[in-house]
């Protein structure tokens, strides 16, 4: 049985690794992908303290599962398909059993540390396309573009830097963006408009893309208006969706599928803790996530210390 199963290996689920590990817990860390999360796709960073120089997300989680490991934290790649919750002969509690495709896992706490992942923009052909020329990753993909044209959807930090990141490989870039102002940094919006190669199309949406067999043109709308845009490939920035479905019938989430939690990082399930962005009001910043962590587990070893036979 293990004190503490974290489920993703992000910056939240590392660190709660980490501090768990640490302070002495059986700690095992479940990741159905490279453990890093989806900070590894960013292109740039330069806000993260302590790493004074712009970094790429990949190079800044580099080192972060082996730090975890080193004090005795367990990472396998393995999916967790559900989370039950089964009652105990030895302690007063319920306890944990998590479900992969590989076998079964009991614990006496739980840290859900799933993250977000992108959401669709949902025009015509998107899905279609994937893998074809529309593409979540512009560090994953960019290269195939290079001195090509591609289109970037969104207007919030990621579209902007993402934009900024294919600029230096594609020959042109269309910054998409349904809005006539920016959610952005001022400073990245500021170098979004000073790139030569960035042309912005305020107040467009993208209606449908189409091509064979790869993706060769959008069609975009402009108050109405539609053209075409003959593109290579397009990127999608529009937002994240909260992976919380694991616990949706365990604890209480809020009307945009976000965990609910105190300020222990405690949901509404004693035994069970939310870190980083699937959390409700998370920032969506590696530095909160990776506070998050810290502040799940050390309110998990409490937990576990106090667990009465």
């Amino acid at each position: 049985m293990q004190d503490v199963i974290i489920i993703g290996a992000g910056p939240a689920g590392l660190s709660a690794g980490l501090y768990a590990s640490r302070m002495g817990l059986d700690t095992l860390i479940l990741e159905k992908l490279t453990p890093g999360g989806l900070i590894t796709q960013s292109s740039e960073i330069e806000n993260y303290p302590g790493v004074c120089k712009k970094v790429s997300g990949l190079e800044l989680m580099q080192c972060w599962p082996d730090q975890t490991m080193r004090f005795g934290a367990k990472i396998e790649s393995e999916e967790v398909n559900q989370i039950q919750i089964v009652p105990s002969s030895e302690f007063q509690v319920p306890l944990f059993k998590i479900k992969t495709p590989k076998k079964e896992y009991l614990s006496k706490t739980v840290i859900l540390a799933t993250g977000a992942t992108p959401k669709k923009a949902g025009f015509e052909g998107e899905e279609e396309y994937i893998g074809k020329g529309v593409s979540y990753c512009a560090v994953c993909d960019g290269f195939f573009y290079k001195n090509m044209d591609v289109a970037v959807v969104g207007g919030g930090d990621s579209a902007l830097e993402e934009a900024l990141y294919l600029s230096n490989i594609a020959k042109k870039v269309y910054l998409i963006h349904r809005r006539d102002t920016f959610k952005a940094a001022p400073k990245t919006v500021k170098e979004v408009k000073e790139k030569e190669n960035i042309e912005i199309l305020y107040n467009t949406t993208v209606k449908k893309v189409y091509g064979h067999p790869f993706l060769q043109g959008a069609v975009i709308d402009t108050l109405g208006e539609e053209k075409e845009l003959k593109i290579d490939g397009i990127f999608v920035f529009v937002g994240m969706k909260v992976n919380s479905d694991l616990v949706k019938n365990l604890c209480e989430l809020n009307e945009k599928g976000e965990v609910k939690v105190d300020l222990n990082m405690k949901t509404t399930l004693d035994g069970l803790y939310a870190a980083g962005d699937v959390r409700e009001n998370s920032v969506k910043q590696v530095i909160a996530a990776a506070g998050d962590g810290a502040t799940a587990a050390l309110n998990v070893v409490k937990y576990v210390k106090n667990l009465k036979v």
